[in-house]
């Protein structure tokens, strides 16, 4: 590949808006132990949009609760801070995961709809052993193939090589990417997480979602987020063209402490889990 191209792809990332700041304004409340509701709904309120999102969410059947949740700061109580974390960067970055990409075979609202699952996904894992922010894995899960937006159009353009080697040398869609590219996806999605100002253990997660045995930050996030996918990809959900040859970790499910029969009850439960089309609508 040549160094232009390279150039190109990482000015490509270095285009990419930062988060605007009424996001970095509720991670920042979100994330300061000092914080009150107050702080969380009068920001939030700045944001119609938002608004109406997070008062949609709390009065979802998922919640159960009995009166209809009219005030943001009854929304904040009842889904959380991280929730609302969430459910503002959710928001946010749903318009770029949005569109076709022609390079992966993915259509419109493809990919939206298997980063929602991968997130869900993760999320439920995190739950399931007990993590200490399960939305962080929601979160991670989400955005963790967000650099494919922006090497969509190269491998468009390289397309019919990148498959030729993944049938001749038999290897994953992942590893033709990096040979032919000089980057995969996942790699520039960290670099993406870095100009977001993320946090490392959620860079990483994103980085090396497809290599989990090179996490040092977090290696139990990095873990979920990898076995959720693989999760995703099993269940066909929006599987693109670099979805049929998945590598599953077994540093991953060593790492989870996961058998065959609890990944075999995580699929079972997470297909009752993306049943509900209203977590796939553009929140």
């Amino acid at each position: 590949m040549s160094k232009s191209t390279l150039d190109r792809i990482v000015e490509k990332v270095e285009e990419m808006p930062v988060l605007p700041n009424r996001i970095n304004k509720i991670i920042e409340i979100v994330e300061n132990p000092d914080s009150t509701v107050k702080d969380l709904e009068n920001e939030i309120l700045k944001d119609q949009s938002l608004t109406s999102k997070v008062l949609k969410l709390a009065n979802t059947t998922h919640y159960g609760y009995p009166r209809k949740i009219s005030t943001v700061s009854r929304a904040t109580i009842l889904l959380g801070f991280q929730t609302i974390k969430s459910i503002a960067l959710a928001s946010t970055v749903s318009k770029y995961l949005l569109g076709e990409l022609e390079g992966y075979a993915l259509g419109k609202n493809d990919l939206w709809k298997q980063s929602q699952t991968c997130g869900i996904i993760s999320r439920y894992i995190g739950k399931k052993k007990s993590i200490e922010n399960p939305e962080e894995a929601y979160i991670a899960g989400l955005l963790r193939d967000i650099g494919k937006t922006i090497l969509n159009h190269y491998v468009q353009s390289e397309y019919c090589e990148i498959v030729k080697i993944v049938g001749e040398e038999r290897i994953s869609f992942l590893e033709a990417e990096k040979l032919v590219l000089g980057f995969d996806h996942a790699e520039i999605g960290g670099k993406v997480a870095q100009k977001w100002n993320f946090p490392k253990d959620l860079v990483e997660a994103i980085e090396y979602h497809h290599t989990p045995e090179k996490a040092l930050e977090n290696p139990e996030l990095v873990s979920i987020v990898h076995v959720a996918d693989a999760i995703t990809m099993m269940m066909g959900v929006g599987l693109g063209v670099d979805g049929m040859k998945y590598n599953l970790s077994q540093f991953a499910i060593d790492n989870l402490k996961l058998n065959e029969t609890e990944i075999q009850c995580i699929i079972s439960e997470a297909s009752d889990l993306i049943i509900d089309d209203d977590n796939f609508n553009v929140i």
